[in-house]
């Protein structure tokens, strides 16, 4: 399998107060292509600045983050943002859609800044994937929490992404949207031969992935292989 992600001793330290404070510290691992993994761990233990560093959205105070190949410390801000446009699909935990644009709009994002074709009706596609291909035309503010993540979902998967980046997406939701939330990650990501990185604290959903990372104090602790996923 070929490796999409390596991560090699990185670090993220802050200044505060006059003391450094460090969030991460000597991280290393590399993810398969194609595979699906969890990073799990206390709140505070660094988990949402790691996957900030996996996905170019921050620079790493040491070490590297090599993403297909291509270092991320090499480049600049311009060049990191097409990086993750060209690689990267995001859901976040609040959704992070654009309220002045429709549903249908907020899909197309990604796409129009690719200056691809055909990108309203691939647009639609992806909107009827996740069951809302008739709320095209509603704006964030008139859908409910799970409808708002499954438009973020669409627009995740409408660049085509080698890799999604997921912080937290049920966070927000009720148990039940949670479920189908989770259901349309997991399948769209087969779908699409994605490489799916997790960002939880629900051991029930790192337990669907084959692969859990554990983070405690901002240090890698467990890196376990889950063979029933």
């Amino acid at each position: 399998m070929e490796t999409i992600l390596n991560i090699i001793n990185l670090g993220k330290t802050y200044q505060s107060a006059g003391r450094t404070l460090t969030v991460l510290d000597q991280i290393n691992f590399s993810i398969a292509e194609g595979s699906t993994n969890a990073i799990v761990g206390p709140s505070g233990s660094g988990k949402t600045t790691l996957l900030g560093l996996c996905a170019g959205l921050d620079r790493s105070s040491t070490g590297a983050v090599e993403l297909n190949g291509i270092n991320l410390g090499n480049l600049s801000e311009d060049q990191r943002a097409q990086v993750r446009n060209q690689y990267i699909g995001f859901i976040f935990q609040n959704f992070q859609l654009l309220p002045t644009l429709t549903a249908l709009e907020n899909v197309m994002v990604p796409l129009e800044l690719r200056g691809e074709k055909n990108i309203k009706a691939r647009s639609m596609d992806l909107l009827d994937k996740v069951g809302l291909a008739d709320r095209g035309h509603h704006y964030p503010a008139q859908l409910s929490g799970g409808e708002q993540q499954r438009v973020s979902l669409a627009r995740a998967f409408s660049n085509a992404p080698r890799i999604l980046f997921a912080d937290e997406p049920t966070g927000n939701l009720d148990a039940e949207t949670s479920e189908k939330v989770v259901k349309l990650i997991f399948d769209l990501n087969k779908e699409a031969g994605t490489t799916l990185v997790l960002v939880t604290h629900d051991l029930e959903l790192a337990a669907k992935t084959q692969r859990i990372l554990r983070i405690k104090g901002g240090k890698l602790i467990a890196d376990e292989k889950n063979t029933n996923a």
